[in-house]
């Protein structure tokens, strides 16, 4: 039996995600120093857990789901562990003349 949802609780996802996209824009045009992008990506990281809770339906399915969903999330923890280990460990050449 599969869990409905209220369309008010739809609406108040639907109207956080549109004040934090408000948020995000602020923040972008503010200068936070090193942290603009961890912030950036903190209030991006809420608003994707929140459309894969509820708008994609993870939070009332199955356990099953819920592990699919989260090996999701580690196989692209590895893939970034990976591009990021072969990007910062490059001895970058510059160009010729410079």
């Amino acid at each position: 039996m599969s869990h409905i949802s209220s369309k008010g609780l739809y609406y108040t996802i639907f109207a956080t995600l549109i004040v934090l996209t408000g948020v995000t824009v602020v923040i972008a045009r503010m200068d936070l120093g090193a942290l603009n992008t961890p912030v950036a990506l903190a209030i991006a990281g809420f608003k994707a857990t929140l459309v894969i809770l509820f708008f994609m339906g993870v939070k009332y399915n199955t356990p099953l789901t819920k592990v699919v969903a989260a090996s999701g999330f580690l196989w692209l923890i590895i893939l970034f562990g990976i591009t990021m280990g072969d990007y910062l460990t490059r001895g970058w050449i510059g160009f010729p003349g410079r």
